[in-house]
């Protein structure tokens, strides 16, 4: 996880050990790791976002559910677009509701985090470029999606890539339970075992389009259920190993 320590403006790295506190590491995850010997309750530290990526490629139309919510077919191949990082937002950041758009969702998603250069690998070696999982809200102006007919615009405003609160590695993601609840009430419900194309797939895909970076994040679809936020809303996504992300949102 990446944190500010506490009393001061600094970042670091570190790791969750039982559950309370943080052992910092002298460097980031995907540098040489080593723990410098300085632990902080993790109640006391204020969380970043837990990677921070170079691009977010992020897959259109991955959970059946969802394909047929918005009435489209089962495309031949994973559907891709990126999220730019200035979008970025951090556990417990506020969603900016940006003028142009009169309509934004949320979209509750598995986020894999890529742990070093991967490029043109196969499905079965995809495992050893895995960091690890997070969550990943792929949020959206759909207005402006509709509008547009292709989908940067709509998905690149500033903050509207929430990711945290942490990285899970060693996570099997081929069955995992997601749910996003909005203001407490669940609005989205399914689990990785409905997605279209499969994480390692996924991976393995990508790779042979661009070369994928230490800390670059593919967000892997969003299952059926999305709907819009309005100012002042909380909106929680949860996914199961992982925990769960949190996010305000207010007019930008």
């Amino acid at each position: 996880m990446r944190f500010q320590k506490p009393d001061t403006n600094q970042w670091s790295w570190g790791i969750i050990e039982n559950g309370t506190m943080i052992e910092e590491f002298s460097n980031s995850y995907f540098n040489s790791l080593g723990k410098n010997g300085l632990s902080h309750q993790l109640t006391q530290v204020k969380l970043g976002s837990p990677t921070l990526p170079t691009k977010i490629v992020a897959v259109g139309l991955n959970y059946h559910d969802h394909i047929q919510e918005f009435g489209h077919e089962v495309p031949d191949h994973p559907i891709l677009f990126i999220k730019p990082s200035t979008a970025v937002l951090e556990p417990g950041g506020t969603i900016l509701l940006p003028p142009q758009s009169n309509q934004v969702d949320f979209e509750g998603e598995l986020a894999v985090v890529i742990k070093q250069t991967a490029y043109q690998i196969t499905v079965q070696a995809a495992p050893n470029y895995i960091l690890g999982y997070t969550c990943f809200n792929d949020v959206t102006a759909r207005d402006l999606q509709r509008i547009d007919g292709q989908w940067t615009r709509a998905k690149s405003f500033d903050t509207f890539a929430p990711i945290g609160p942490w990285i899970t590695p060693e996570l099997n993601p081929d069955s995992l339970q997601i749910i996003t609840r909005v203001n407490g009430t669940i609005r989205q419900q399914s689990n990785t075992k409905h997605l279209v194309f499969p994480i390692y797939e996924l991976v393995s895909f990508i790779s042979h389009i661009m070369t994928l970076l230490p800390g670059d994040i593919i967000a892997t679809g969003t299952p059926s259920g999305v709907g819009p936020l309005k100012p002042g809303d909380r909106v929680d996504i949860e996914i199961e190993g992982i925990g769960i992300l949190t996010n305000l949102v207010r007019k930008a």
